[in-house]
């Protein structure tokens, strides 16, 4: 009796962790905590009524992520990466994206193409409504869907820690109106391609969708600096 309830609570521990991880994920994303700032847990605390054991199991979660970095007697910091460290990563996303993309042609079911034509409808409205985190969301559903369908581990576990750095920087990048347009009408024509098993299109349409926005990356960061 003892062991089935203490792997009950476990379990809801483990439940709130990642309910904290997600807000903190969030606010990580949206530049609410900036780059290079000391995540203060007394803050944080009362900002997402939490105690700090959950918070701090959810810090560690994302460190783990390459959200957070964890420097030893000083706490938790944001991230900050220089526009080397972007483009590099930028740069292999966009080869692990396009191999993933020819993969996923071939690979997706009927179930996973309805999903993402009801996801790129979603991601429409969001864009219509001006609602750039529902936007947000969606897109990185839509991209991890596409890494999914690659059907291969070893891959999708090497992308999703690569993309995990690049969270902020894709959301920020979209807050240009030109920008959030085109590349809303390039996962528009990323679709067609899937529906199409079309993997060199799919391809070289994510390998481009990337390209540019690292340069939107770069860009925004060149001004802000």
């Amino acid at each position: 009796m003892e062991k089935t309830i203490t792997a009950g609570l476990e379990v809801a521990r483990d439940n709130l962790q990642q309910r904290v991880a997600v807000r903190l994920r969030e606010l990580l994303i949206h530049g609410t905590i900036a780059p290079g700032s000391k995540l203060n847990e007394r803050d944080l605390c009362e900002q997402l009524g939490v105690s700090r054991t959950p918070l701090r199991e959810a810090v560690r979660l994302l460190a783990a992520e390459g959200l957070v970095s964890l420097d030893p007697g000083r706490g938790a910091f944001a991230p900050t990466l220089s526009a080397e460290d972007v483009k590099h990563t930028f740069d292999v996303l966009g080869v692990l994206e396009g191999m993933a993309a020819e993969r996923a042609a071939t690979h997706i079911t009927d179930g996973e193409l309805a999903e993402m034509r009801a996801l790129q409808l979603e991601m429409q409205a969001a864009f219509e409504r001006r609602d750039l985190p529902g936007y947000y969301r969606l897109n990185a559903r839509i991209h991890d869907a596409i890494s999914e369908a690659a059907r291969n581990p070893v891959l999708r576990n090497t992308w999703q820690q690569l993309n995990a750095r690049m969270h902020a920087f894709r959301f920020r990048s979209n807050q240009d109106e030109t920008k959030w347009a085109r590349a809303l009408g390039e996962h528009a024509a990323m679709l067609q391609a899937l529906e199409a098993r079309d993997g060199t299109a799919l391809r070289q349409l994510l390998i481009e969708h990337l390209q540019r926005k690292r340069d939107a990356v770069l860009e925004q960061m060149r001004v802000s600096n």
